[in-house]
């Protein structure tokens, strides 16, 4: 399994993928990352910024605490 990424570089890839410049998939490979994994931080941003119904991070954090 691949080392995770610093959130910098999560964000910065996100930023680049919403510009809409290049395909998804062109991004990823320029960075070295898989399309489905670059997919899935584009969803956990729409979460984060309430775009997109689902657990920003801090509330899945909390869970995992309260459990």
């Amino acid at each position: 399994m691949p080392a995770a990424k610093p959130e910098e570089f999560r964000r910065r890839a996100v930023e680049l993928a919403r510009s809409g410049d290049k395909p998804v998939a062109q991004i990823a490979k320029d960075l070295g990352i898989s399309e489905s994994g670059l997919r899935r931080w584009m969803a956990q941003a729409e979460v984060e910024n309430g775009e997109r119904p689902g657990l920003s991070k801090d509330e899945r954090s909390e869970l995992v605490r309260l459990r």
